[in-house]
Protein backbone atom coordinates (compact mmCIF):
# COMPACT_ATOMS: atom_id res chain seq x y z
CA UNK A 1 0.00 0.00 0.00
CA UNK A 2 1.16 3.51 -1.00
CA UNK A 3 -0.04 6.54 1.04
CA UNK A 4 0.74 9.92 -0.49
CA UNK A 5 -1.07 13.75 -1.19
CA UNK A 6 -3.81 13.22 -3.46
CA UNK A 7 -2.32 14.75 -7.11
CA UNK A 8 0.71 12.58 -5.68
CA UNK A 9 -1.27 9.06 -5.66
CA UNK A 10 -3.57 10.35 -8.28
CA UNK A 11 -0.89 11.51 -11.10
CA UNK A 12 2.98 10.92 -9.61
CA UNK A 13 3.05 7.17 -8.71
CA UNK A 14 0.77 5.83 -11.73
CA UNK A 15 3.19 7.25 -14.02
CA UNK A 16 6.48 6.43 -12.19
CA UNK A 17 5.49 2.97 -12.19
CA UNK A 18 4.90 3.11 -16.03
CA UNK A 19 8.39 4.26 -16.40
CA UNK A 20 10.70 1.83 -14.99
CA UNK A 21 10.99 -1.54 -17.10
CA UNK A 22 11.74 -3.87 -13.55
CA UNK A 23 8.36 -3.16 -12.42
CA UNK A 24 6.10 -4.02 -15.94
CA UNK A 25 5.07 -7.03 -14.27
CA UNK A 26 3.39 -5.81 -11.63
CA UNK A 27 -0.23 -4.40 -11.51
CA UNK A 28 -1.24 -1.18 -9.39
CA UNK A 29 -4.56 -0.35 -8.24
CA UNK A 30 -5.34 3.37 -8.06
CA UNK A 31 -7.90 3.63 -4.99
CA UNK A 32 -8.95 7.71 -5.39
CA UNK A 33 -12.02 9.22 -6.32
CA UNK A 34 -15.70 8.41 -5.21
CA UNK A 35 -16.17 5.57 -3.03
CA UNK A 36 -17.59 3.15 -5.53
CA UNK A 37 -14.25 3.72 -7.60
CA UNK A 38 -11.97 3.17 -4.53
CA UNK A 39 -13.55 0.22 -3.05
CA UNK A 40 -13.58 -1.48 -6.92
CA UNK A 41 -9.77 -0.76 -6.78
CA UNK A 42 -9.05 -2.46 -3.44
CA UNK A 43 -10.86 -5.44 -4.04
CA UNK A 44 -9.17 -5.72 -7.50
CA UNK A 45 -6.34 -8.58 -7.76
CA UNK A 46 -3.08 -6.29 -7.64
CA UNK A 47 0.32 -6.03 -6.23
CA UNK A 48 0.40 -2.28 -5.36
CA UNK A 49 -2.50 -0.12 -4.17
CA UNK A 50 -2.18 3.39 -3.82
CA UNK A 51 -4.34 5.87 -2.01
CA UNK A 52 -4.51 9.48 -0.66
CA UNK A 53 -3.87 9.91 2.95
CA UNK A 54 -7.44 12.05 3.07
CA UNK A 55 -8.85 8.76 3.18
CA UNK A 56 -6.92 6.60 5.04
CA UNK A 57 -9.22 6.93 8.20
CA UNK A 58 -11.98 5.95 5.34
CA UNK A 59 -10.00 2.61 4.55
CA UNK A 60 -9.37 2.24 8.05
CA UNK A 61 -12.89 2.27 9.97
CA UNK A 62 -15.59 2.30 7.28
CA UNK A 63 -14.48 0.80 3.72
CA UNK A 64 -14.76 -2.73 5.08
CA UNK A 65 -11.89 -3.85 3.00
CA UNK A 66 -9.65 -5.46 5.44
CA UNK A 67 -6.12 -3.66 5.81
CA UNK A 68 -3.34 -6.75 5.05
CA UNK A 69 -0.99 -5.30 3.36
CA UNK A 70 2.21 -6.31 4.19
CA UNK A 71 4.75 -3.28 3.11
CA UNK A 72 2.91 0.36 3.40
CA UNK A 73 4.91 3.34 2.11
CA UNK A 74 4.38 6.93 2.85
CA UNK A 75 5.23 9.25 0.41
CA UNK A 76 5.89 12.59 2.76
CA UNK A 77 6.07 11.38 6.13
CA UNK A 78 6.27 15.08 7.25
CA UNK A 79 2.21 14.92 6.60
CA UNK A 80 1.80 12.59 9.64
CA UNK A 81 3.69 15.14 12.17
CA UNK A 82 0.67 15.79 14.02
CA UNK A 83 -0.01 13.03 16.57
CA UNK A 84 -3.80 14.60 17.01
CA UNK A 85 -4.61 14.41 13.50
CA UNK A 86 -7.09 12.08 12.04
CA UNK A 87 -4.30 10.60 9.50
CA UNK A 88 -2.12 9.53 12.22
CA UNK A 89 -4.65 7.82 14.64
CA UNK A 90 -6.38 6.06 11.62
CA UNK A 91 -2.61 4.54 10.36
CA UNK A 92 -1.52 3.91 14.44
CA UNK A 93 -4.73 2.17 14.60
CA UNK A 94 -3.59 -0.59 12.42
CA UNK A 95 0.64 0.17 12.42
CA UNK A 96 0.79 -3.91 14.05
CA UNK A 97 -0.86 -5.40 10.70
CA UNK A 98 1.94 -4.25 8.88
CA UNK A 99 5.29 -6.19 8.67
CA UNK A 100 7.02 -3.60 6.94
CA UNK A 101 6.99 0.43 6.77
CA UNK A 102 8.37 3.09 4.92
CA UNK A 103 8.39 6.76 4.99
CA UNK A 104 9.54 9.20 2.56
CA UNK A 105 10.27 13.01 2.85
CA UNK A 106 12.12 15.29 2.64
CA UNK A 107 11.30 18.00 5.28
CA UNK A 108 11.39 15.24 8.66
CA UNK A 109 11.59 18.40 10.70
CA UNK A 110 10.92 21.63 9.24
CA UNK A 111 9.31 23.16 12.35
CA UNK A 112 12.07 21.83 14.80
CA UNK A 113 13.39 18.22 16.08
CA UNK A 114 9.38 18.40 18.12
CA UNK A 115 7.65 17.22 14.82
CA UNK A 116 10.06 13.78 14.09
CA UNK A 117 8.04 12.07 17.28
CA UNK A 118 5.03 11.45 15.60
CA UNK A 119 6.74 10.46 12.34
CA UNK A 120 9.42 7.82 14.34
CA UNK A 121 6.20 6.42 16.54
CA UNK A 122 4.25 5.74 13.41
CA UNK A 123 7.73 3.78 12.12
CA UNK A 124 8.88 2.12 15.52
CA UNK A 125 6.21 1.89 17.43
CA UNK A 126 8.01 4.85 20.06
CA UNK A 127 11.01 2.83 20.54
CA UNK A 128 13.88 5.08 19.72
CA UNK A 129 12.00 8.60 20.36
CA UNK A 130 9.35 7.34 23.43
CA UNK A 131 5.82 5.74 23.49
CA UNK A 132 4.26 8.82 23.92
CA UNK A 133 4.87 12.76 23.56
CA UNK A 134 5.04 13.63 27.09
CA UNK A 135 8.48 11.10 27.49
CA UNK A 136 9.63 12.55 24.17
CA UNK A 137 9.59 16.61 25.87
CA UNK A 138 10.84 15.71 28.97
CA UNK A 139 13.62 13.56 27.80
CA UNK A 140 15.70 15.99 24.82
CA UNK A 141 13.22 19.73 25.79
CA UNK A 142 12.89 22.66 27.84
CA UNK A 143 10.23 24.95 27.93
CA UNK A 144 11.00 28.35 26.06
CA UNK A 145 7.42 30.35 25.58
CA UNK A 146 5.30 29.87 28.34
CA UNK A 147 2.15 31.89 30.52
CA UNK A 148 2.28 30.44 34.13
CA UNK A 149 1.71 26.92 33.72
CA UNK A 150 0.54 26.83 29.95
CA UNK A 151 3.71 26.16 27.64
CA UNK A 152 3.53 27.52 23.60
CA UNK A 153 6.80 26.55 22.70
CA UNK A 154 9.97 24.04 23.62
CA UNK A 155 13.69 24.38 22.95
CA UNK A 156 15.85 21.41 22.12
CA UNK A 157 18.11 20.71 25.51
CA UNK A 158 22.11 21.23 25.24
CA UNK A 159 23.21 18.15 22.89
CA UNK A 160 19.39 16.63 22.29
CA UNK A 161 19.79 17.11 18.82
CA UNK A 162 22.94 15.01 18.50
CA UNK A 163 20.93 12.76 20.65
CA UNK A 164 17.88 11.95 18.89
CA UNK A 165 19.85 11.55 15.22
CA UNK A 166 22.01 9.04 17.18
CA UNK A 167 18.83 7.09 18.27
CA UNK A 168 17.07 7.35 14.84
CA UNK A 169 20.28 6.78 12.64
CA UNK A 170 19.78 2.90 12.11
CA UNK A 171 16.53 3.07 10.67
CA UNK A 172 16.96 6.41 8.49
CA UNK A 173 19.22 6.99 5.58
CA UNK A 174 19.37 10.54 3.79
CA UNK A 175 20.07 10.24 0.38
CA UNK A 176 20.39 13.62 -1.72
CA UNK A 177 20.19 14.04 -5.15
CA UNK A 178 23.23 16.24 -5.51
CA UNK A 179 25.34 12.74 -4.18
CA UNK A 180 24.29 10.46 -6.33
CA UNK A 181 23.58 11.73 -9.32
CA UNK A 182 24.67 15.16 -11.71
CA UNK A 183 22.20 17.90 -10.68
CA UNK A 184 21.50 21.05 -12.41
CA UNK A 185 22.88 24.28 -10.94
CA UNK A 186 20.60 26.39 -8.52
CA UNK A 187 20.13 29.46 -9.10
CA UNK A 188 17.73 32.24 -6.54
CA UNK A 189 17.27 35.88 -7.64
CA UNK A 190 14.96 38.51 -6.08
CA UNK A 191 13.12 41.28 -8.47
CA UNK A 192 12.47 44.36 -6.54
CA UNK A 193 9.81 46.51 -7.17
CA UNK A 194 8.78 49.68 -5.26
CA UNK A 195 5.43 51.19 -3.32
CA UNK A 196 4.92 54.64 -4.53
CA UNK A 197 4.46 57.21 -1.43
CA UNK A 198 0.31 56.66 -0.94
CA UNK A 199 0.90 53.55 -0.97
CA UNK A 200 3.73 53.24 1.56
CA UNK A 201 1.71 55.11 3.33
CA UNK A 202 -1.62 52.66 3.08
CA UNK A 203 1.43 49.69 4.34
CA UNK A 204 2.74 51.68 7.02
CA UNK A 205 -0.78 52.53 8.48
CA UNK A 206 -1.57 49.35 8.96
CA UNK A 207 1.78 48.35 10.64
CA UNK A 208 1.44 50.81 12.94
CA UNK A 209 -2.03 51.21 13.48
CA UNK A 210 -2.70 47.30 13.11
CA UNK A 211 -6.24 48.89 11.02
CA UNK A 212 -7.24 50.32 7.86
CA UNK A 213 -10.38 52.54 6.69
CA UNK A 214 -10.28 52.27 2.94
CA UNK A 215 -13.19 53.92 0.63
CA UNK A 216 -15.44 52.64 4.17
CA UNK A 217 -13.54 49.47 3.81
CA UNK A 218 -12.27 48.28 7.23
CA UNK A 219 -9.51 46.00 7.65
CA UNK A 220 -8.40 44.99 11.33
CA UNK A 221 -5.75 42.78 12.47
CA UNK A 222 -6.29 41.43 15.65
CA UNK A 223 -2.77 40.22 16.61
CA UNK A 224 0.72 39.42 15.77
CA UNK A 225 -0.35 36.54 13.35
CA UNK A 226 -3.04 38.10 11.28
CA UNK A 227 -1.15 41.88 10.82
CA UNK A 228 2.07 39.11 9.35
CA UNK A 229 -1.13 37.85 7.23
CA UNK A 230 -2.47 40.90 6.08
CA UNK A 231 1.52 42.52 5.40
CA UNK A 232 1.77 39.81 2.92
CA UNK A 233 -0.84 40.36 1.19
CA UNK A 234 -0.54 44.37 1.01
CA UNK A 235 2.78 43.36 0.08
CA UNK A 236 1.48 41.46 -2.72
CA UNK A 237 -0.80 43.85 -3.93
CA UNK A 238 -4.66 43.26 -2.71
CA UNK A 239 -6.52 42.57 1.02
CA UNK A 240 -9.12 41.11 2.14
CA UNK A 241 -11.37 43.63 4.37
CA UNK A 242 -13.18 42.47 7.45
CA UNK A 243 -16.40 41.93 5.13
CA UNK A 244 -14.69 39.27 2.72
CA UNK A 245 -13.95 41.71 0.14
CA UNK A 246 -10.56 42.76 -1.57
CA UNK A 247 -9.05 45.98 -1.82
CA UNK A 248 -6.65 46.18 -4.20
CA UNK A 249 -4.02 48.34 -3.37
CA UNK A 250 -1.14 48.07 -5.81
CA UNK A 251 0.23 46.10 -9.54
CA UNK A 252 3.55 46.76 -8.17
CA UNK A 253 4.07 42.50 -8.39
CA UNK A 254 1.76 42.12 -11.39
CA UNK A 255 3.65 44.53 -13.75
CA UNK A 256 6.85 42.14 -11.91
CA UNK A 257 5.09 39.05 -13.62
CA UNK A 258 4.48 40.06 -17.12
CA UNK A 259 8.38 41.84 -17.52
CA UNK A 260 9.70 38.40 -16.17
CA UNK A 261 7.10 36.73 -18.62
CA UNK A 262 8.26 38.65 -21.71
CA UNK A 263 11.81 38.25 -20.68
CA UNK A 264 11.50 34.10 -20.67
CA UNK A 265 11.22 35.20 -24.64
CA UNK A 266 8.34 31.56 -24.40
CA UNK A 267 10.39 29.65 -22.10
CA UNK A 268 7.48 28.14 -19.70
CA UNK A 269 7.10 30.04 -15.52
CA UNK A 270 5.88 28.17 -12.93
CA UNK A 271 4.38 30.77 -10.49
CA UNK A 272 3.52 30.01 -7.28
CA UNK A 273 1.04 31.87 -5.27
CA UNK A 274 -0.53 31.85 -2.20
CA UNK A 275 -4.03 34.24 -1.54
CA UNK A 276 -6.65 33.49 -3.70
CA UNK A 277 -6.95 37.06 -4.66
CA UNK A 278 -3.37 36.93 -5.87
CA UNK A 279 -4.63 34.07 -8.22
CA UNK A 280 -7.69 36.09 -9.57
CA UNK A 281 -5.98 38.96 -10.15
CA UNK A 282 -2.43 37.02 -12.10
CA UNK A 283 -5.71 35.33 -14.05
CA UNK A 284 -7.05 38.69 -14.89
CA UNK A 285 -3.22 40.12 -15.98
CA UNK A 286 -2.57 37.38 -18.10
CA UNK A 287 -6.14 37.60 -19.67
CA UNK A 288 -5.85 40.84 -20.48
CA UNK A 289 -2.44 40.47 -21.92
CA UNK A 290 -3.41 37.02 -23.91
CA UNK A 291 -0.59 35.08 -22.03
CA UNK A 292 -1.89 31.24 -22.29
CA UNK A 293 -1.79 30.24 -18.57
CA UNK A 294 -3.57 27.33 -16.75
CA UNK A 295 -3.46 26.68 -12.94
CA UNK A 296 -2.01 23.05 -12.15
CA UNK A 297 -4.68 21.50 -10.12
CA UNK A 298 -5.99 18.59 -12.32
CA UNK A 299 -3.66 15.34 -14.16
CA UNK A 300 -4.36 16.59 -17.24
CA UNK A 301 -2.95 20.19 -16.52
CA UNK A 302 0.04 18.80 -15.27
CA UNK A 303 0.79 16.15 -18.23
CA UNK A 304 0.49 19.69 -20.64
CA UNK A 305 2.57 21.16 -18.29
CA UNK A 306 5.05 18.31 -18.98
CA UNK A 307 4.56 18.29 -22.48
CA UNK A 308 5.60 21.92 -23.13
CA UNK A 309 1.91 23.02 -23.67
CA UNK A 310 1.50 25.82 -20.75
CA UNK A 311 3.81 29.06 -21.22
CA UNK A 312 2.43 29.84 -17.72
CA UNK A 313 1.53 27.22 -15.04
CA UNK A 314 -0.05 29.08 -11.95
CA UNK A 315 0.51 26.34 -8.72
CA UNK A 316 -0.14 26.94 -5.02
CA UNK A 317 2.47 25.63 -2.25
CA UNK A 318 0.11 23.62 -0.38
CA UNK A 319 -1.75 22.12 -3.05
CA UNK A 320 1.68 21.12 -5.18
CA UNK A 321 3.95 21.31 -2.92
CA UNK A 322 4.74 17.82 -2.26
CA UNK A 323 5.89 14.79 -4.28
CA UNK A 324 4.78 16.03 -8.02
CA UNK A 325 7.11 15.50 -11.27
CA UNK A 326 6.70 18.77 -12.68
CA UNK A 327 10.51 18.97 -14.03
CA UNK A 328 9.54 18.30 -17.27
CA UNK A 329 7.79 21.36 -18.33
CA UNK A 330 9.78 23.84 -17.41
CA UNK A 331 13.33 25.34 -15.08
CA UNK A 332 11.99 28.86 -13.99
CA UNK A 333 10.06 29.10 -10.96
CA UNK A 334 8.74 32.72 -9.91
CA UNK A 335 6.95 33.17 -6.86
CA UNK A 336 4.72 36.30 -6.59
CA UNK A 337 3.72 35.69 -3.18
CA UNK A 338 6.16 34.08 -0.05
CA UNK A 339 5.13 31.77 2.77
CA UNK A 340 6.64 31.56 5.94
CA UNK A 341 6.36 27.70 5.74
CA UNK A 342 10.17 26.33 5.20
CA UNK A 343 8.87 22.82 4.45
CA UNK A 344 6.72 24.35 1.23
CA UNK A 345 8.65 26.10 0.21
CA UNK A 346 11.48 23.63 -0.60
CA UNK A 347 9.06 21.58 -2.24
CA UNK A 348 7.85 23.41 -4.28
CA UNK A 349 11.24 24.49 -5.64
CA UNK A 350 11.69 21.12 -5.52
CA UNK A 351 8.93 20.07 -8.44
CA UNK A 352 11.36 21.44 -10.70
CA UNK A 353 14.60 21.18 -8.82
CA UNK A 354 14.51 17.11 -9.14
CA UNK A 355 16.05 13.98 -10.75
CA UNK A 356 15.30 14.32 -14.43
CA UNK A 357 15.50 18.08 -15.08
CA UNK A 358 16.89 18.34 -18.25
CA UNK A 359 17.73 22.06 -18.41
CA UNK A 360 21.53 22.67 -16.68
CA UNK A 361 20.04 25.39 -14.83
CA UNK A 362 17.12 25.83 -12.66
CA UNK A 363 16.27 29.49 -11.81
CA UNK A 364 14.00 30.64 -8.81
CA UNK A 365 12.67 34.19 -8.50
CA UNK A 366 11.46 36.08 -5.60
CA UNK A 367 9.21 39.06 -6.15
CA UNK A 368 10.42 41.42 -3.63
CA UNK A 369 8.06 44.64 -2.20
CA UNK A 370 11.15 46.12 -0.86
CA UNK A 371 10.52 47.89 2.99
CA UNK A 372 7.74 45.40 3.48
CA UNK A 373 7.71 42.07 5.13
CA UNK A 374 8.38 39.91 2.20
CA UNK A 375 12.22 41.05 3.55
CA UNK A 376 11.76 39.34 6.52
CA UNK A 377 10.24 36.03 5.47
CA UNK A 378 13.47 35.84 2.77
CA UNK A 379 15.76 35.92 5.61
CA UNK A 380 13.75 33.13 7.18
CA UNK A 381 13.77 31.28 4.17
CA UNK A 382 17.79 31.81 3.78
CA UNK A 383 18.76 30.95 7.75
CA UNK A 384 16.17 28.15 7.58
CA UNK A 385 14.96 29.38 10.80
CA UNK A 386 11.57 27.87 13.05
CA UNK A 387 8.76 29.17 11.56
CA UNK A 388 7.12 30.27 13.96
CA UNK A 389 9.51 32.17 16.16
CA UNK A 390 10.40 34.35 12.80
CA UNK A 391 7.17 35.53 11.89
CA UNK A 392 6.49 36.63 15.24
CA UNK A 393 10.33 38.30 14.93
CA UNK A 394 9.03 39.89 12.27
CA UNK A 395 6.09 41.12 13.07
CA UNK A 396 7.89 42.12 16.41
CA UNK A 397 10.00 44.38 14.22
CA UNK A 398 7.69 45.33 12.10
CA UNK A 399 5.72 47.35 14.90
CA UNK A 400 8.09 48.38 17.07
CA UNK A 401 7.70 45.41 19.27
CA UNK A 402 4.24 46.09 20.52
CA UNK A 403 3.07 42.52 19.83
Amino acid sequence: MIIGPLRVARDTWPAEIEKWSHLEDLKSSLAVGSEETRLRALRAKADIYIINRENLEWLVDKSGVPFDFDTVVIDELSSFKNYRSIRFKALNKVRMRINRIVGLTGTPASNGLMDLWAEFRILDYGKRLGRFITHYREAYFRPDKTNGQVVFSYKPLPGAEDEIYRQISDITISMKATDHIRMPELVSNTYKVELSKKERKVYESLKDEMTLDIDKDEITASNAAALSNKLLQLANGAIYTDEKGVKEIHQRKLDALEDLIEAANGKPLLVAYWFKHDLSRIEGRLKAKGIEYEKLDSSSSISKWNEGKIAVGLIHPASAGHGLNLQSGGSTIVWFGLTWSLELYMQTIARLYRQGQKDKTVVVIHIITTGTIDEYVMRAISKKGKVQDSLIEAVKAEIGGKC
